[in-house]
């Protein structure tokens, strides 16, 4: 067992953490060697098992990331922004694979990531699924074949939980949707409508936000022409499948050079 790679999962108590971590408990390919929680989380301290309310691991959740990532060769991390970027630099200096499902991520925040993956593999992605990406991809090819006679619409739809609009992977979507017209998304990006708004306008990119009950993830890319609407779909209905997709993006890095990757890499896309 001490020879598969040790994975450290952050925000452990978290929805997304405690998925991750039942992923990599269950994998035969990799073993738990940390739970990592902000300090002065009631978590801190005690079992992660019992924490979960499940068998004790002799594992204790800890505050301290660079000695938990020290153990680690790799690091799963759904959790914000600004804890997304301090990891980083910490899964960087400890050579660690560094597996992101981060939304919300500004411009700011990609260039502290872009500099920490030139000492260590990152692996970042606005969701982990096998067919989100594929959808991503059908998308850009759907849009290419397309021209401006067809608006474009996002619509996403996920839990009442759910801290940022649009969702990382309606982004995802809506930047493929943009490179299939070969646009810039920050041109062409519509993202609220209230009032008098005046028509829409043409070449424009929207994205429409649903929040609601415990929805895991449903995304929609409409592409609505004169007498004609093609829909392209994704429902997800279980989490478990993102943290799957983040435990085989972890050990698909760990014989790559340092560099920023993501699931289409992992997934041959």
């Amino acid at each position: 067992m001490s020879d598969l790679p040790g994975i450290v999962v952050t925000g452990a108590s978290g929805r997304m953490g405690q998925m991750l971590i039942g992923a990599v408990l269950a994998s035969d390919k990799a073993r738990l060697v940390g739970a990592v929680e902000r300090a002065g989380h009631g978590w801190i301290g005690q079992d992660v098992g019992i924490a979960m309310g499940r068998a004790p691991m002799g594992l204790a959740v800890t505050d301290d990331a660079l000695e938990a990532f020290a153990k680690a060769q790799a690091v799963l991390d759904f959790t914000i922004p600004a804890a997304t970027v301090q990891f980083a630099a910490l899964a960087a200096q400890a050579r660690a694979v560094h597996v992101i499902g981060t939304t919300g991520l500004e411009d700011a925040d990609l260039k502290k990531l872009n500099a920490a993956s030139r000492h260590a593999v990152l692996i970042r992605a606005g969701n982990m699924s096998l067919g989100v990406n594929l959808l991503t991809k059908l998308t850009k090819m759907v849009a290419a074949a397309l021209d401006e006679d067809f608006d474009i619409e996002v619509v996403e739809t996920h839990h009442n939980q759910k801290i940022d609009a649009p969702s990382g992977t309606a982004l995802m979507l809506g930047k493929a949707a943009a490179q299939g017209r070969n646009v810039d998304l920050a041109d062409v990006s519509d993202r609220g409508r209230d009032g008098i708004t005046g028509a829409r306008k043409r070449g424009d990119i929207g994205f429409s936000a649903i929040r609601g009950g415990d929805i895991v993830g449903e995304h929609d890319v409409l592409f609505a022409g004169a007498g004609e609407r093609i829909i392209l779909r994704h429902v997800a209905t279980d989490r478990s499948l993102y943290a799957k997709g983040a435990l085989r993006a972890a050990l698909w890095g760990q014989d790559k050079k340092p560099g920023e990757y993501d699931m289409f890499d992992v997934l041959g896309l």
